[in-house]
C-alpha cells in the first residue's frame, strides 16, 4: 500500500527540484493504492494528504484483520443488491413470489435508492414504524426477517461492515385465541359446498377428509389414487398442487422434508373418500410434475379432486367459492381452510395424543412448532401430569392423602 502524490512525479530534476506533473494543480492530489482481500488492487484519492494517510492505515489494518469492506459498495443500494440477493436463495416458487413481492411493495419504495452501506439501525427502525402502520404485525415481522437475511447476507459478503438489524424494536403479535371449527360446523361446511354443483357436490368431501387427516390444501389436492390405501388403511403424503403466478396448477415436493408422511385413514375419511370417487370417478389428467427439481416431467396424473371443469384445482376458483360456502355454512368470516386442520390436531391432543405424535401427524418440522400452535389445547395433558405424579410420588413417600 501508498499514498502517492499526483501533482508532482516520482522522478526529480537534474538539481533535485520535484517536477510538477500534467495533473499539477487540477484534481484530488493524494492517492491512496491497496490489494484488497481477494487480491484486487484498489485506489482512493483525496484532497488533504492526513485524509490519505489515515484511509491507508485503515486499509491496511482491515484486510490485516480480515473485516476489509468494498469501498465501492457505497454506490450499491438497497434494491440493486436486494434483487441480487433475493435471486440466489433457495426459495420454492410460492416463498419466491413472497418475498420479491414483500421487497418491491414494503422495501424498495421508502430504503431502495439509499447506498447500503450507510443504512443505519435507526433507517431501519424508521421504516419498521412507517410499514406497522400498514401491515399486521405478524406479517411486518415476515418481511422483516427477509430484511434481516438480506442484510446478514452483505456483512458476510463484506459489502457492508455490519448489519443495521440489531436492537430493532418490533410491534407485539397480537395472539388472539386459534379458533376451531365443532364437529357440527366441518359437516356444516361440506354440506355448504353441495350447494355448487349439486348433491353430491363435487367440493363437499374436502371438509370432511381434511379434518380427518390434518392435509394441509395443497396436499389434499395432490393426492392420486394410488395415495389411498384402502385396505392398509394408510394415506400416503408424498406431493402437493401448487400455483404459482404465470402458470397453471402443477405437483411440487411436500411443503417441508417432514411433510412427506403416512396418515391414517379413519372409517370416516375413507367412506367421504369412496363416496367422492364413486360420484366422480378418478379420471387421467395431463399436469407437470416438478416433484423431482432435477428432472420435471409432464405426465398423467389420477388426481382425485379435480375443479368442474376436470382440470387441476386453481386457487383462483376455489378463492371465490370457498368464502361462500364460509358464509352458507354460518362459520366466522375469515375462516381459512387451515382451521380444518386445526381440528384434526386438536381431536389428536384432547384424545391424549403427545406433541411427538401431533408433529408428526401434520408434519411440521419440529415439536416447537407444534407447542408454539396449539399451547391452549394441552389441558387434559396437564391434568394428567398432575394425577400421575399425585398417585406415584406421594404413595412412595408414604405422604398419600396429604398437601
Amino acid at each position: 500500500m501508498a499514498v502517492d502524490d499526483l501533482w508532482y512525479l516520482t522522478k526529480r530534476g537534474p538539481d533535485g527540484e520535484r517536477v510538477p506533473s500534467k495533473r499539477h494543480g487540477r484534481g484530488k492530489r493524494w492517492r491512496v493504492r491497496y490489494v484488497d482481500d481477494a487480491g484486487r488492487k484498489r485506489e482512493a484519492l483525496f484532497a488533504k494528504k492526513p485524509d490519505a494517510e489515515r484511509h491507508d492505515a485503515t486499509m491496511r489494518a482491515d484486510v490485516s484483520r480480515g473485516v476489509y469492506v468494498d469501498q465501492a459498495a457505497d454506490r450499491v443500494t438497497v434494491e440493486s443488491y436486494g434483487e441480487e440477493w433475493r435471486k440466489g436463495r433457495l426459495h420454492q416458487d410460492s416463498t419466491a413470489e413472497r418475498v420479491e413481492r414483500a421487497l418491491r411493495v414494503h422495501v424498495y419504495p421508502i430504503m431502495g435508492k439509499v447506498p447500503i452501506a450507510r443504512v443505519r439501525a435507526s433507517n431501519v427502525q424508521s421504516w419498521v414504524k412507517d410499514r406497522s402502520g400498514v401491515l399486521e404485525a405478524s406479517t411486518l415481522r415476515v418481511v422483516y426477517s427477509y430484511l434481516v437475511s438480506m442484510f446478514t447476507t452483505a456483512a458476510i459478503d463484506r459489502v457492508i461492515d455490519f448489519n443495521p438489524c440489531q436492537g430493532i424494536q418490533l410491534p407485539e403479535v397480537d395472539r388472539a385465541d386459534l379458533w376451531v371449527p365443532t364437529g357440527a360446523q366441518v359437516y356444516a361446511l361440506s354440506d355448504a359446498f353441495a350447494l355448487f354443483d349439486g348433491r353430491p357436490g363435487r367440493y363437499q368431501a374436502q371438509p370432511v377428509i381434511a379434518a380427518g387427516s390434518g392435509l394441509r390444501q395443497g396436499e389434499l389436492w395432490g393426492l392420486e389414487l394410488e395415495h389411498i390405501d384402502f385396505l392398509r388403511r394408510k394415506i400416503s403424503v408424498v406431493q402437493q398442487l401448487k400455483v404459482t403466478a404465470g402458470r397453471k396448477p402443477f405437483l411440487a415436493p411436500p411443503k417441508t422434508p417432514t411433510s412427506k408422511r403416512t396418515v391414517d385413514l379413519s372409517d370416516v375419511v375413507g367412506e367421504a373418500f369412496s363416496r367422492h370417487i364413486e360420484a366422480f370417478p378418478v379420471t387421467e389428467v395431463e399436469i407437470d410434475d416438478d416433484t423431482d427439481p432435477r428432472r420435471p416431467v409432464r405426465r398423467l396424473a389420477k388426481l382425485v379432486f379435480l375443479d368442474t371443469d376436470g382440470a387441476p384445482i386453481n386457487r383462483n376458483s376455489w378463492s371465490h367459492r370457498w368464502p361462500l360456502a364460509v358464509a352458507e355454512a354460518g362459520l366466522p368470516k375469515g375462516t381459512r381452510f387451515d382451521s380444518l386442520r386445526h381440528y384434526y390436531a386438536t381431536v389428536l391432543i384432547h384424545g391424549g395424543a403427545s406433541v411427538k405424535t401431533v408433529q408428526l401427524a401434520l408434519g411440521h418440522t419440529t415439536p416447537t412448532i407444534t407447542l408454539n400452535t396449539y399451547v391452549g389445547h394441552w389441558p387434559d395433558a396437564v391434568d394428567t401430569t398432575r394425577s400421575l405424579i399425585d398417585s406415584a410420588l406421594l404413595r412412595s413417600t408414604g405422604l398419600r392423602g396429604t398437601r
